[in-house]
């Protein structure tokens, strides 16, 4: 009988991250769950439904400042990953003080038909910031949530029902986000998506299904499918991507201005998706800022400054023309507190001028880890763009084929060192670290990948 089992037999999918199925996994566990760590980690898995990439757990965390985290048993970790929530470290004291004064004010929650200074107060900040003549906000609790008030936006605006977006994207676990995101993993099994969800090649310049080398062929060939399927499905809502992919791969500035000219000419939206790297993460406030501004600019998770959950959606005044439709709608849309944080985490950024500094780090880092791959032939190809940084493991360079069992390795290696950080596609090591994370810990965090990348090339695997 379907569902009999409490665990699928299926193999899970590593384009979101590092699978809580394998040897590797459970040798982690059994070196490192003991006393009270243990007895939590049983208590999360008895309790919460089983899924890929999270219950079964990784580890039981106790605290989190700044840029590192630590287990109960004490040991601290400088976290690359943080789900993106960090870019101002985790739980900074101006956003904690925010926090707190919201409290003591005696306004958290706003009932809907209501606002609340702190609301507008965001609502303002984010259209004095964002890029180019996005003025108009919505908020609403998740990254999810925001993809699909955008989605239906994009729709209403268009008086069309189609999309299109890109294979191996993730833009949220929801059932509209699944549909348009590219990953079987969150939408199989499941029965019919929404219709006319079409995807399309990302421009992967290293790894591209064609096997181009030049970039120029890569973004010709990508925009060729994306004409292809406009002129084929008229009724073309959006296209929705993110303006660098979570690997990371960038694409060329001429590739998205191919794509925003395709739209307008075929009457569809542009939307990106910058759920991840908005607010710094690519040394500019967004990241569109490298490219162009789209018509719908979707942000989340570091909006609530790693302390409140908060998503949203900035478009343009031409798009306020649905006040008869609920394209919201959310229960905590006006949450004051939410709003407290957000704000005091884009003044954090601001002050503290960590777009420069994520700019001026990543750069450093970046070509660090290009003299690091001259002398570990384990590395095939490192990008990146700010502190948004993706290491691409490999068995054979010629072939590309992708070290996926290495880079387990390499990651937990390196947890046993003090640093954590995520792997994507099952052989790409993401490094996005808080913003605020100094020189001498991202040297030191190199230091330890490096060690244990040659460790891993000599045969001593995790």
């Amino acid at each position: 009988m379907a569902g009999k089992d409490s665990e699928s037999t299926g193999r899970p999918e590593a384009e979101q991250g590092d699978v809580n199925t394998t040897p590797a996994r459970r040798r982690y566990w059994e070196r490192n769950l003991t006393g009270e760590s243990k007895r939590w980690f049983e208590e999360d898995a008895l309790h919460f439904l089983h899924q890929s990439l999270s219950t079964p757990v990784l580890n039981v965390i106790a605290k989190a400042e700044g840029a590192r985290i630590e287990d109960l048993a004490g040991r601290r970790y400088l976290d690359m990953h943080g789900n993106g929530v960090h870019n101002t470290g985790f739980n900074h004291p101006a956003v904690v003080e925010a926090v707190r004064k919201q409290l003591d004010a005696s306004l958290t929650f706003c009932p809907r038909r209501y606002t609340n200074i702190p609301a507008v107060r965001l609502a303002g900040k984010l259209a004095e910031i964002a890029p180019g003549d996005l003025n108009r906000v919505l908020f609403c609790p998740g990254g999810t949530d925001a993809i699909e008030m955008a989605l239906k936006l994009a729709k209403l605006a268009t008086g069309r029902f189609k999309t299109i977006s890109f294979w191996d994207s993730f833009h949220g676990a929801g059932f509209g986000a699944a549909s348009v995101g590219g990953e079987e993993h969150f939408h199989g099994g499941i029965g019919p998506l929404l219709p006319g969800a079409f995807h399309v090649e990302f421009p992967n310049y290293y790894r591209n299904p064609w096997g181009f080398t030049n970039p120029d062929d890569v973004d010709a060939e990508c925009l060729r499918q994306i004409e292809l399927v406009l002129r084929r499905e008229p009724e073309m809502a959006a296209v929705i991507g993110e303006p660098v992919s979570a690997d990371p791969v960038i694409p060329s500035k001429r590739y998205w201005e191919g794509v925003r000219d395709l739209c307008r000419r075929y009457g569809a939206l542009l939307i990106f998706d910058e759920i991840i790297e908005g607010f710094g993460r690519t040394g500019k406030m967004f990241a569109s800022e490298h490219y162009l501004t789209p018509d719908i600019l979707v942000l989340g998770k570091s909006l609530g400054g790693g302390i409140i959950p908060l998503a949203g959606i900035v478009t343009r005044e031409e798009f306020n023309t649905f006040g008869d439709r609920s394209i919201g709608h959310y229960t905590h849309e006006k949450n004051a507190l939410s709003a407290a944080a957000g704000l005091a985490a884009i003044e954090v950024i601001e002050r503290e001028n960590l777009c420069a500094h994520a700019e001026r780090l990543g750069a450093r880092a970046l070509e660090r880890l290009r003299e690091m791959a001259e002398r570990h032939p384990l590395i095939g190809c490192v990008m990146g763009i700010g502190l948004h940084i993706g290491i691409d493991l490999v068995r054979d360079r010629k072939t590309k084929e992708k070290a996926t069992r290495e880079a387990e390795a390499v990651m937990f290696k390196c947890m046993g060192k003090g640093v954590a950080f995520k792997t994507i596609n099952g052989n790409m090591i993401t490094l996005r670290p808080a913003l605020v994370i100094t020189q001498e810990e991202m040297d030191g965090a190199l230091d330890v990948i490096e060690e244990a990348i040659g460790e891993v090339e000599r045969g001593l695997n995790f």
